[in-house]
C-alpha cells in the first residue's frame, strides 16, 4: 500500500489563492488610510495643501527685477502688502507675486515682460510629458514644468492622465478619498454621455495652476476603446483630449498633461492634442534601450493615426535628461552619446538627481513648495538651479512657438 501524500504545508502562506483578494483589498485600505492620516497630520487643520511665502529675495527672482525695487514698492505703498516678520523680513505669497505682475506689467517696456502668457493669436500650448518606462522622471518634470509656469505669470492647466495618479498626490488630492466617484478626464472623454471638461477642473493651492486630477478610473479608457471601435462607436478616438480641451482653449495658455507610461489609448489620444512633446530620459543603457522600443513605437502609432487624417505635426519635441549625476562617467558617456545623435533636440539643462528633489516628494511636495532651509544650502541652490533651468528652456521654446524671442 502506497504511503498516503504528505498534506502541503500552509503555515508560512500569508493567505490562501481564494482569499487572496481580500488579503489585497485589506492591505490597499491600510495604505489608504495612512497616507490619508499623514497628509492630515502634514497639512491640518483641513487636510488641505497651501504654498509657502516666499522671501523678498525669491519673490524678485521670479519677478525679475531686484529686491531694492520690490522694497521701494512696498515703502511707496503699491502692490500688495507682504508679511513683514519680527525680523523686518517680507515674505510674499504666491498671489501677492500674481498681483505684482499685474502691477508691473502695466508699466513694462513691452507686453509679456511680467505676464508672458498668450496674446491675440497666440494658439494654447499643449505640452505631453511621455515614456513608457516607469521612473525615467516623467511625473517630477510634470508637476516642476507646471508649478513653475504658474510662478511665471502664465495660465496653467495640469491633467494627470497616468492612472496612478502621482501628479495629483503631488497636489495635495488622494485619489482614494478625494475622487471617490469620477472627477478625472475620464469624465469629459468617455463614449457615453460625456461631461464638460470643466465640471473635472479645480483650482490648486497655486494661483494660475488649475488641476484636473486621475486616477484608476482613467483605465476605463484603455478598456472601453476597443469595444468602441469594434462596434463603429468609437470615431477618431485619438481626438477625444483635444476636443475637450477646445472647450476649454480661452482660459489658459499651457496645458502640461503628465501622460501614463504606456503606448495606450489615452497616451495616443494625449499625443494627437499635443503641441509640443517632452520625452524623458534617464541616462542608463538599460533605459536608454527601452527608449529605443518607445519612440519606434510612437513613430508607427502616429503613422496610423496620420492615415487616419489626423494632423501629427507638433511644434516642437525634445529630450529631457533626468536624475543626471554630473560625476557619473558612465551617464557622461551616455549623455555625450544622446547629444551627438539628436543634437539641440536635446535640451542642454539636465534635471540633476537631487536628494532635495526626492526628499521634498516624501512630503508629497514638489521643491518649489518647501523651504530653503530644509536642506543644506548647496543641495538646495544646486537643485533649484538645474530645475529653472529646464524650466526656462521649455518656456523659450514656447515664446518662440508664439513668435516672440
Amino acid at each position: 500500500m502506497a504511503d498516503p501524500k504528505p498534506e502541503p504545508n500552509t503555515a508560512n502562506r500569508d493567505t490562501s489563492q481564494a482569499g487572496l483578494n481580500t488579503f489585497i483589498r485589506q492591505h490597499a485600505d491600510a495604505l489608504a488610510n495612512n497616507l490619508h492620516a499623514q497628509r492630515e497630520g502634514l497639512f491640518p487643520p483641513n487636510a488641505a495643501k497651501t504654498m509657502r511665502k516666499f522671501t523678498s529675495g525669491e519673490a524678485a527672482t521670479l519677478l525679475g527685477v531686484n529686491d531694492s525695487y520690490l522694497r521701494k514698492l512696498h515703502l511707496d505703498g503699491k502692490g500688495p502688502e507682504p508679511e513683514v516678520t519680527s525680523g523686518n523680513r517680507r515674505l510674499y505669497s504666491a498671489a501677492n507675486i500674481l498681483e505684482l505682475r499685474v502691477l508691473l506689467e502695466k508699466t513694462a517696456r513691452k507686453p509679456g515682460d511680467y505676464l508672458p502668457g498668450r496674446r491675440d493669436g497666440d494658439h494654447m500650448q499643449i505640452i505631453g510629458v511621455m515614456n513608457f518606462k516607469g521612473g525615467s522622471g516623467k511625473t517630477t518634470t510634470s508637476a516642476h514644468l507646471a508649478q513653475w509656469l504658474a510662478l511665471q505669470g502664465y495660465r496653467v492647466l495640469g491633467i494627470d492622465l497616468d492612472p496612478q495618479a502621482s501628479f495629483t498626490a503631488l497636489h495635495g488630492v488622494q485619489p482614494e478619498f478625494d475622487l471617490p466617484s469620477g472627477g478625472t478626464l475620464y469624465d469629459a472623454i468617455r463614449y457615453d454621455d460625456p461631461a464638460p471638461i470643466a465640471s473635472v477642473i479645480r483650482q490648486t493651492y497655486i494661483p494660475n495652476l488649475d488641476l484636473i486630477p486621475g486616477n484608476l478610473e482613467l483605465m476605463e479608457f484603455e478598456h472601453d476603446t476597443p469595444r468602441a471601435l469594434a462596434q463603429g462607436n468609437a470615431g477618431l478616438f485619438f481626438f477625444r483630449v483635444k476636443e475637450a480641451l477646445k472647450q476649454v482653449e480661452d482660459d489658459y495658455d499651457i496645458v502640461v498633461i503628465d501622460c501614463p507610461p504606456q503606448l495606450g489609448f489615452l497616451t495616443m489620444s494625449a499625443l494627437s492634442a499635443a503641441t509640443g512633446v517632452l520625452v524623458t530620459i534617464h541616462p542608463e543603457m538599460l533605459d536608454v534601450m527601452s527608449m529605443s522600443q518607445f519612440l519606434r513605437m510612437t513613430a508607427d502609432l502616429m503613422d496610423v493615426i496620420a492615415d487616419s487624417g489626423a494632423d501629427m505635426s507638433h511644434d516642437w519635441m525634445r529630450y529631457v535628461l533626468t536624475r543626471f549625476e554630473p560625476q557619473d562617467a558612465p551617464q557622461n558617456r551616455i549623455v555625450a552619446f544622446l547629444r551627438t545623435m539628436y543634437g539641440d533636440h536635446v535640451l542642454n539643462a539636465p534635471m540633476l538627481k537631487s536628494t532635495a528633489i526626492s526628499d521634498a516628494g516624501l512630503t508629497k511636495q514638489t521643491l518649489y513648495e518647501v523651504e530653503r532651509g530644509a536642506f543644506t544650502r548647496a543641495t538646495y541652490d544646486r537643485a533649484m538651479e538645474s530645475l529653472n533651468a529646464l524650466n526656462s528652456e521649455v518656456s523659450t521654446l514656447i515664446q518662440q512657438t508664439w513668435g516672440r524671442t
